[in-house]
């Protein structure tokens, strides 16, 4: 299956650094046709120009129509990499659950709406979703990040039970800490709950393509999640009473 993304028209946003730079790198690596985008124009730059691709900066949420010119084809790969890690709690303001509503999720959906028709119609497309841990579980100080990350998480999942049939592909990479910015942000949350297991991004590439290459749904780089989220289903009490714990030992921390 990765032997068919040599010439694959790829785009992948937030591209710049951390896990979207490691999958633009490996598409590359395997022969595609790699559309670089960051909102930060000279990082897009950086990247495209190291592995031979064409930056296209800019609103990771309304880039399809130029990535496809930049392309000169369809896209066959879309990798809804672009995010942010909004911290805080039910009082964040109103502004920050926007924007993470806005990036987090309503970039997957005005992407998807752009690229589903055109994908059902020629009976094959992938729709790559890097959501987080968090979508299957939660992130302690990050409400708005959490729940966000549950819709990505969501709107994924619908795509591949709605789509798969017509040879739409969907991919939903859950990742727990890797060490990018981003990561670094999460600040002394992010020390007690992620750094201590976290992984690089070429990691991520590599669960990824890994994936691809058994057409499988869920993408875990970290495979001990798929034990938090049994746990969660099977016994929620005991779960949130031990995500409990950890809040307390932050908050303790703090």
């Amino acid at each position: 299956m990765v032997e068919a993304l040599q010439d694959a028209g790829v785009v992948v946003t937030g591209a710049g650094g951390g896990i979207g730079a490691a999958l633009a790198r490996r598409f590359a690596g395997a022969g595609a046709r790699v559309v670089v985008n960051d909102l930060d124009a000279s990082r897009a730059e950086a990247v495209a120009a190291e592995i031979g691709a064409v930056a296209v900066p800019g609103d990771a949420s309304r880039i399809v129509a130029a990535a496809r010119e930049a392309l000169g084809t369809d896209i066959d790969v879309y990798c809804a990499n672009a995010g942010v890690g909004s911290g805080g709690s039910e009082s964040a303001g109103e502004d920050v659950w926007a924007l993470a509503w806005d990036v987090n999720v309503m970039a997957h959906v005005r992407a998807a709406q752009e690229l589903i028709p055109g994908w059902l119609e020629r009976g094959s497309g992938r729709f790559v979703s890097t959501v987080s841990a968090a979508g299957l579980l939660t992130m302690i100080g990050a409400a708005p990040y959490s729940v966000t990350k549950h819709g990505a998480y969501a709107f994924a999942e619908w795509l591949s039970l709605t789509y798969r049939h017509r040879g739409i592909n969907v991919h939903a990479i859950c990742p727990q800490g890797v060490r990018t910015d981003m990561l670094a942000a999460t600040g002394s949350a992010g020390d007690l709950v992620l750094q201590p297991t976290a992984i690089e991004p070429d990691d991520v590439a590599d669960a990824l393509f890994k994936a691809i290459g058994e057409d499988r749904f869920l993408v875990l780089p970290h495979p001990e999640v798929a034990g938090y989220y049994q746990a969660r289903a099977a016994e929620p009490e005991r779960w949130l009473g031990t995500m409990n714990h950890i809040q307390q030992k932050w908050d303790a921390a703090r």
